[in-house]
């Protein structure tokens, strides 16, 4: 009797086991597509780049190991690298932050609004127009002669005396390319974070006027923005990436060759190595440096709007 009950027992662990076992099978089938996915275009391309960052490698001859030399080049001889670097810093943290404040500003005053869907289709349009489009839109309106609306304005109210040369004035070059970027970025955050406030249980605020919170502002920054940190640590880490990888617009407001290279980006100086002079183990090693500058930018982002258990 008691071999049946110690047989049964047995039979039991083993089905469950195997229960356990097919469900994790099942799950590791589903997990596959997108896993072989992740490998074939994330992983093995970083993994490669990684390795060719060290090498001399041009497509044509075979791969040359040269160490450390691609990196104390970067840092030691090319000027443009670091001028790259500086712009990219800059521009990274000028229109990064200001693009979040303001989706989530906006977001938070077209909440309170009755037409709010209305006014999410007017924010989200420009995040999914083309850099090209936009760039048409903007070069109309800052134009470098008299033509521009902009300058047209500014010269019938007799604000200036001559027409400004917003893309050929490396005063104004930047300031203008940061302008075009906030007005770009704000789609995708805007709507991340309307969800977001959409998202909170009014029985929060309900509460919170009992305890004391009397008007709109201490509702946000006491009830709202502890309730939406997933939402702005997203938008935080897609505003960096975003400002750290912007290469289309810069090169369609002022050119290939920006006047005394000042908007000349990483990603602008790595595509001119890579896909021009088809020198791309030094455009790996420019990659390798703005994959670094990001991780380290997002980890700060991260620590700022971390969700504690």
């Amino acid at each position: 009797m008691e071999k049946q009950k110690n047989s049964r027992r047995t039979e039991t662990a083993r089905g469950l086991r195997r229960g356990r076992m097919g469900r994790c099978l099942a799950g590791y089938a589903f997990l596959l597509p997108f896993l072989l996915l992740f490998l074939l275009f994330i992983a093995v391309p970083v993994v490669w780049g990684l390795f060719i960052s060290f090498t001399s490698y041009d497509l044509m001859t075979p791969v040359k190991w040269v160490g450390l030399e691609n990196y104390i080049t970067l840092f030691t001889e090319d000027s443009l690298f670091l001028t790259a670097l500086t712009n990219t810093l800059t521009f990274a943290l000028i229109s990064g932050p200001l693009g979040f404040l303001a989706s989530f500003a906006f977001a938070w005053i077209i909440h309170q609004l009755h037409l709010r869907n209305l006014f999410a289709m007017a924010f989200y349009v420009p995040s999914i127009m083309s850099s090209l489009a936009v760039s048409v839109v903007w070069l109309s309106l800052f134009s470098s002669n008299r033509t521009g609306i902009v300058n047209h304005l500014l010269l019938k109210f007799r604000i200036i005396s001559e027409a400004v040369s917003w893309t050929m004035d490396p005063e104004y070059i930047m300031p203008l390319i940061i302008l075009i970027s906030v007005w770009m970025s704000m789609g995708t955050g805007f709507l991340t974070s309307l969800a977001g406030l959409s998202g909170i249980d009014e029985k929060i605020y309900e509460a919170g006027r009992i305890d004391g919170v009397r008007n709109r502002f201490q509702e946000l920054f006491l009830l709202t923005l502890p309730q939406m940190k997933p939402q702005l640590l997203f938008n935080g880490i897609m505003a960096v990436v975003n400002s750290l990888n912007v290469y289309d617009l810069v090169t369609q407001i002022a050119g290939a060759e920006s006047p005394d290279n000042c908007a000349l980006t990483l990603t602008a100086h790595m595509y001119d190595y890579g896909f021009v002079r088809f020198e791309l183990g030094y455009a790996s090693a420019i990659s390798v440096v703005l994959m670094l500058v990001s991780v380290v930018l997002g980890q700060i982002v991260k620590k700022l709007f971390a969700v504690k258990e």
